[in-house]
């Protein structure tokens, strides 16, 4: 996934959810190649060994991190920080006093790009860096940053250097597409700000624009606050299940793939338990964003969160959902009674299926009829194997291999953290990624990308190169063995690694489309397909190899696993459903017409099928709420356009070097820089329906879809 923030309009370039924009594609004229560095080192190599310690450490200057100087001290956020608003002030400036025409997008991007070199990094540093230091004066930078985005956002004479480029027709025509885009996005970040808005109003804007974002944080930190239960309450033989404090059992977690069905139970009922306080910030948080929505000219928020993506409005949204509910009906009900038989041979007594049954009874299923035990294949997935596979996949169909690099003193946050080298063979170096992969203590645990500097061709024809952070929650290697990875971190891998590419590959002219900065939709496109990719046996026989022996994976063991996954997989789609329905209810017409909690018992019945349990209360724990208000759609709508590029494009050969250049020219260059579905269209030579969506998402749970796969050579 997608590291998720926003900080305000203007600054929807300064870092948009960490999926900001998209850029343009294959290196730009005046762009030149740079030159490979005889340093580097093979990608596989680097990651099957622990650091080698730097034994002129005591001697070398510290570059400070990512080799931002000031940055070798917690206090250089302050220099970095004044820097960039100072430099603002200046654009700012430059931006009233020059006459519109092109120059006035380039020099609201070099805006943004000020801004966003020290928010974005900001931004990552506050949550990864293992100092509290460090930590504490990122936070302060990006309060700094917000503040001076949000003295952006009401600049009504800024607005107004826009506008009149805007607003003068022969001058807008005779602009190149990109640049047209580019300008039309920051005028919609201006106006989902309520900056054309009279005065009155307009404060009215920022004050609720300030509410939501306490809110946000509010209702987010709430969505994984534990529940206490007084211990007398549970039956003695699962309280061991549970933390314990003093008289209290402490439920962290629905506990899912518990077996004992006591154990989800109690945690299921606990831990969704209605909390007052967290109820009070969903209701303000949903209202207020209606208001806002409302007060700058949408009809609900839906409709403002829509615009621009794939599917462009709320209607679209629910005919897709509810078209996919229809065809994945019959296969659901399938994919519960087979649950249902499960759970009434292993517990005849409490055979009915409950909501806090199908993950466990799922992967009970899946082990029970393929022997898909994660240590089994855990041996053939060396870390340093499975980048190596990376390697030679985007070597094949990209031109672009992977080069470890040794960082300086400093530049790195942990000593575990690998510096990679993207490096294209033509086009020379394309940008860094730094891999932070593997468990510490107070380390975040999700999977996620972040965009730590934008591509964009600078003035003097240099290419501003994008440097990335990809965060995973990798084991350590041991003394007998390096990081070995289940199928499951392989592929999380694989997608993170997708996400990576996306924006070393998208040569954009401005920062504010550039690599992930595309709409939500859009943006997880390249990461699931790197899905399919990890899931073919002809790519994984490329690099699976056990780490002792050398012997390569069995054809028939990638066969199972591609086959177990589609277990149940139809219930699980439908689960994403009655999220993605849900989301969209919330933030369609208000005010709601009934709780919250209500609408989500009719929704669950409705597009899910299992029982709602009384005093539950699921949404309070539905963290994506915040960063993918309305927009939870976009993974199943994402995953619906990875699985026709890859059956249209990849299926017959997945190292076809022609598909793999039409992939990076029509959609991973352009990103926010071209609508989406203009992407989409140009790589599937086809405009897709909804109906298509749904039939690539069907087709998908067939187990007869992967024949090439199966063992009947």
């Amino acid at each position: 996934m997608l590291s998720a923030r926003r900080l305000g309009s203007l600054a929807a370039g300064v870092a948009a959810l960490g999926l900001g924009r998209a850029g343009r594609g294959s290196l730009g004229a005046g762009i030149r190649a740079r030159r490979v560095s005889t340093s580097w080192s093979p990608v596989g190599a680097a990651f099957n060994v622990k650091p080698q310690g730097r034994r002129l450490d005591l001697f070398s200057e510290r570059r400070g991190l990512f080799g931002v100087p000031e940055l070798s001290t917690p206090e250089g956020f302050y220099i970095a920080q004044e820097e960039a608003l100072r430099k603002t002030e200046l654009l700012v400036e430059r931006a009233c006093s020059t006459p519109p025409g092109p120059q006035t997008v380039l020099i609201f991007d070099e805006l943004s790009d000020a801004l966003c070199r020290v928010a974005d990094l900001a931004d990552f540093v506050k949550i990864a860096h293992p100092e509290p230091a460090f930590r504490e004066a990122a936070e302060e930078a990006c309060r700094s940053i917000g503040t001076m985005v949000e003295k952006l956002n009401t600049n009504v004479e800024l607005y107004q250097s826009l506008q009149k480029l805007l607003s003068d027709k022969k001058l807008m025509d005779s602009l190149d597409v990109e640049t047209r885009r580019v300008a039309e996005l920051f005028m919609f970040d201006f106006e989902i700000s309520g900056i054309h808005l009279d005065e009155e109003k307009r404060k009215r804007a920022v004050d609720l624009n300030v509410k939501i974002l306490d809110l946000s944080n509010k209702f987010l930190m709430g969505t994984n606050f534990p529940n206490k239960i007084e211990k007398h309450l549970l039956p003695d033989h699962i309280r061991h299940n549970f933390a314990r404090d003093g008289d209290h059992v402490i439920v962290d977690g629905l506990h899912a793939e518990a077996p004992d069905d006591l154990v989800r139970e109690a945690a299921y009922k606990i831990f969704l338990y209605p909390n007052a306080s967290q109820l009070k910030y969903l209701e303000e948080l949903l209202s207020n964003r209606d208001l806002l929505a409302k007060l700058v000219g949408y009809s609900t928020f839906s409709h403002r969160a829509l615009q621009g993506t794939i599917a462009q409005k709320p209607e679209t949204v629910m005919q897709f959902l509810e078209k996919l509910s229809d065809k994945l009906c019959k296969r659901t009900i399938r994919d519960f009674e087979m649950m249902r038989r499960m759970k009434m041979k292993l517990n005849p007594q409490n055979s009915e299926l409950m909501p806090w049954d199908p993950p466990y009874y799922s992967g009970v299923i899946r082990a029970e009829r393929y022997n898909i035990e994660p240590s089994l294949y855990c041996p053939f997935f060396s870390l340093g194997a499975c980048m190596e596979g990376l390697n030679i996949l985007f070597n094949k169909l990209l031109g672009i291999s992977l080069y470890a690099e040794q960082p300086a003193k400093g530049e790195v946050w942990c000593e575990d953290v690998r510096k990679l080298a993207v490096v294209h063979e033509s086009e020379g170096l394309l940008g860094y990624v730094y891999c932070d992969f593997f468990q510490r203590a107070d380390k975040p645990h999700q999977d996620c990308h972040f965009t730590i500097r934008g591509g964009r061709l600078k003035e003097d024809g240099d290419y501003q190169l994008p440097v990335v952070v990809l965060m995973l929650n990798l084991p350590h290697s041991s003394r007998n063995s390096p990081t070995l990875l289940t199928p499951g971190m392989m592929e999380n891998l694989f997608h993170e690694m997708g996400h990576a590419m996306h924006s070393m590959l998208g040569r954009t002219r401005y920062q504010h489309v550039t690599g992930t900065r595309c709409p939500t939709d859009f943006a997880e496109v390249p990461s699931i397909l790197m899905e399919y990719f990890s899931n073919d046996y002809r790519v994984v026989n490329q690099f699976a190899r056990h780490y002792q022996t050398g012997q390569p994976l069995p054809k028939n063991m990638v066969s199972q696993l591609c086959e177990s996954k589609k277990v149940c997989a139809a219930a699980d789609m439908q689960l994403q459903v009655f999220y993605a329905t849900l989301d969209q209810i919330y933030h369609g017409e208000h005010p709601l017409k009934k709780p919250t909690t209500d609408i989500l018992k009719e929704a669950q019945e409705k597009f899910y099928g299992l029982p709602y349990v009384p005093n539950t209360a699921w949404q309070l724990r539905f963290s994506h709420l915040v960063g993918y208000g309305a927009k939870y759609y976009s993974y199943l709508m994402s995953r619906a356009v990875a699985s026709m590029v890859w059956k249209e494009c990849f299926l017959q050969d997945p190292f076809n070097r022609a598909a793999g250049e039409r992939y990076r020219r029509e959609m991973l260059a352009h990103g926010g820089g071209k609508e989406p579905m203009l992407m989409v269209q140009g790589m599937l030579q086809k405009r897709p329906s909804i109906d298509d969506f749904v039939d690539a998402l069907v087709s998908d749970l067939d187990l007869d879809f992967e024949t090439f796969l199966m063992d009947s050579e």
